[in-house]
C-alpha cells in the first residue's frame, strides 16, 4: 500500500448502514476516497487492510445487491 493511500485511509471518513446495528455487529463500512474509489472494511476487524475498489465496480456491486443478485 503507498503512503499516499494509507494517508487517505486514515483520514477517510467511515460510515456504515443506519440499520447496521439490529444485525449482530455483522457490519461493512465504506468510505469515499479520491478518484471515485471507495474503501470498504469490516466493522469487527478495522485494523486489517480496507479493500479499495474504483467507483464503477462500487456502483455495480450496490446496484447487484439492490437487485438481489448475492441473495442466498
Amino acid at each position: 500500500m503507498s503512503d499516499e493511500l494509507a494517508a487517505e485511509l486514515a483520514a477517510a471518513s467511515w460510515r456504515k448502514a443506519t440499520k447496521s446495528g439490529s444485525n449482530g455487529g455483522n457490519c461493512l463500512e465504506v468510505a469515499p476516497l479520491s478518484g471515485g474509489r471507495v474503501a470498504i472494511r469490516d466493522t469487527e476487524a478495522p485494523d486489517q487492510a480496507p479493500y479499495v475498489v474504483r467507483g464503477p465496480v462500487w456502483a455495480a456491486f450496490i446496484d447487484g445487491a439492490k437487485m438481489g443478485e448475492f441473495d442466498f
